[in-house]
């Protein structure tokens, strides 16, 4: 009897001493600087999130789950209507027009005078990691390329440098053979992109389903840095063209015929293209939104893990989309006008959604005007880090835990050289010359001409020109952005 006593006496001391060990790692994880875990998706419809009621053919279980336990702006705006300048802009928090980037084919984020968050970091010691998708020009390794991710404060990099990756094949002799077919056919058109990875400074050959494979890379650093604080942007191509590109077996279940990549031995590249887009394609938007659904699961991956090794209560979690929807693939922007592209709102309003269990406040819509350059100031304010004096983001750490619900921005710009617009309050103003056109036709968006002006309090879709009935507002909103334009272009020489 004795023995069996003491065999229970010794069960029941080895859980309370487990159970104290489990409690006094999370406090000791709790009291050091918060991780932050920064996850960039891909070209993301402002209305597909089921949270927001906007689109009744979503499930996204997983960011609906971070917009319960954080904060979810309604009125986030990223820099640009695509992806390459937006992302120059978010991880500076500035203009990327400062450096000299409008629109596609830009230098990337060559000046140093403009420091990155990891950069910005390394002053309290956080281990940065980069899974994904970079696009902020030319952003290969080189040893004087600021834009590859080691160069600029990252001390991990798993991913592709380039506007679009292909969801399922990654070797470079794949994509070797397809360039040798273009050639020999004499055919022009974009690379499908599928070739290695980088991984660091190395090509990584694999073959497997990109979100997925960024899905697991990002648990993998979080496992390896868990003990120390942490910095990791994980950037998901989905849900980017080319939406086709899903596995096999989810095709078969779901009952689709997908689309064939593009064969340069059958077809012109623009003849295959327009095949994909809204509205050729019968199977657009189940094919988006099978996308989705694998970019869900994997956001849900990572916060599953989070939470298993107690983590989750000190990591600050950003949630965003690095430009408007593109509804030639299907994306629902509901109730904004516009694609990406276009300087529409659903062009460049974008989902945001921010956590921090400590700290912020829980279940929170706020319609404050924000922008992805604030991201970085707020991280500064949350990490103890002096925030940059040149930066155009501002910090709304006390907007997140309730203690200012007015901070915001007076007013944004965008400039791409054939559209421009400037937000200021409820008030909008739009601007497209013809330089835009061949884009607009070439991408399939709809797109306007001229000078327009919208209360978007009153009228979100942008369907009413109020330019004439408001001469006053639309002149100051002009002024606006020629200051604004000005003082960019000085920055520029």
């Amino acid at each position: 009897m004795m023995k069996y006593y003491l065999l229970v006496l010794s069960f029941v001391f080895c859980i309370l001493c487990s159970s104290c060990s489990e409690k006094k790692r999370e406090t000791n994880l709790v009291n050091k600087s918060p991780n932050i875990v920064l996850i960039v998706v891909d070209d993301l419809g402002f209305a597909d999130m089921s949270h927001t009621g906007l689109a009744t053919d979503v499930k996204t279980p997983n960011i609906d789950e971070l917009a319960k336990n954080g904060v979810y702006f309604n009125n986030a705006y990223a820099t640009s209507s695509i992806c390459s300048p937006s992302r120059g802009g978010l991880i500076t928090g500035s203009y990327q027009h400062r450096w000299g980037t409008f629109w596609y084919g830009g230098k990337g984020i060559h000046n140093n005078n403009y420091k990155t968050i990891p950069e910005l970091l390394k002053q309290k010691n956080y281990t940065t990691g980069y899974v994904g998708k970079v696009h902020y020009g030319s952003n290969d390794y080189q040893t004087d390329n600021r834009s590859f991710p080691l160069n600029h404060g990252f001390d991990y990099y798993f991913g592709n440098t380039s506007a679009r990756k292909h969801y399922l094949n990654h070797t470079d002799s794949i994509e070797t053979a397809f360039q040798k077919v273009k050639e020999e056919h004499h055919k022009k058109g974009q690379s499908l992109r599928q070739q290695a990875f980088w991984k660091n400074k190395s090509k990584f050959d694999t073959i497997g389903f990109s979100t997925e494979i960024f899905g697991t890379k990002a648990r993998n650093f979080i496992h390896k840095n868990k003990n120390n604080p942490f910095f990791l942007q994980v950037s998901f191509n989905a849900v980017h063209n080319f939406t086709h590109q899903l596995p096999k077996e989810y095709l078969e279940k779901k009952g689709l015929k997908g689309l064939e990549d593009w064969d340069p031995a059958k077809e012109e590249y623009y003849d295959w293209y327009q095949k994909a887009r809204y509205p050729n394609n019968p199977e657009g938007r189940a094919l988006y939104l099978g996308q989705l659904d694998y970019l869900d699961t994997e956001i849900g991956k990572i916060t599953s893990y989070l939470k298993e090794e107690h983590l989750l209560k000190n990591t600050i979690l950003i949630f965003i989309s690095d430009n408007g929807g593109s509804t030639p693939i299907y994306a629902n922007n509901a109730p904004f006008k516009g694609s990406k592209y276009t300087l529409y709102e659903g062009g460049i309003r974008v989902p945001l959604i921010i956590t921090y269990p400590q700290n912020f406040q829980k279940g929170k819509t706020l319609n404050n005007v924000v922008s992805a350059m604030d991201i970085l100031p707020t991280i500064c304010a949350a990490t103890g880090i002096d925030i940059p004096s040149n930066i155009d983001g501002i910090n709304m750490y006390d907007v997140l835990n309730g203690t200012n619900n007015k901070l915001q921005h007076e007013f944004l710009v965008w400039d791409n050289n054939a559209q421009t617009a400037v937000r200021k309050g409820s008030w909008k103003l739009r601007t497209a010359s013809d330089k835009a056109k061949s884009n607009s036709e070439y991408e399939m968006v709809e797109m306007e001409y001229g000078t327009y002006l919208y209360n978007l309090e009153n009228d979100p879709g942008e369907t009413t020109n109020l330019a004439k009935q408001y001469p006053k507002i639309m002149n100051e909103l002009k002024n606006i952005h020629q200051a604004w334009r000005t003082e960019i272009n000085e920055t520029n020489q």
